[in-house]
């Protein structure tokens, strides 16, 4: 395995991680259009944003273990994907591909991480 390789390896579910949990915090703004007072609208802003506090809380036990981003981002992605069948009659496809589909690829690279964590740390 390259330098190159490894770095990669080892940084881009992290940097992933990040970019993905920013992306899901985007859709907490929509309490921003609705006519609330302030304080319930502070309140809706956080209820929005618990799945971004999940995300951020598992990234940051992934970053020291990344086994736990392994298995962390892959059942969000699976719990995605129940919630999604529950609420829907019809699956929809475009939704799992920008929500569930980078939690199980995140998910995917942390687990190829730690399964290479000795090579890793031997070079980085």
């Amino acid at each position: 395995m390259t330098h190159t390789t490894k770095w990669l390896l080892c940084w881009t579910p992290r940097l992933l991680g990040i970019a993905h949990a920013i992306f899901i915090s985007v859709f907490a703004l929509d309490v921003f259009s609705e006519r609330l007072p302030f304080w319930r609208m502070m309140l809706a802003l956080v209820v929005h944003l618990v799945p971004t506090f999940v995300l951020v809380a598992i990234l940051l036990l992934a970053w020291r273990w990344p086994w736990v981003g392994g298995v962390g981002f892959t059942a969000l992605g699976m719990l995605y994907i129940w919630f999604l069948t529950l609420r829907f009659a019809r699956f929809h496809w475009d939704y799992l591909a920008l929500i569930g589909g980078p939690a199980f690829l995140i998910g995917g690279l942390f687990l190829a991480n730690w399964l290479w964590r000795r090579e890793l740390r031997s070079s980085l």
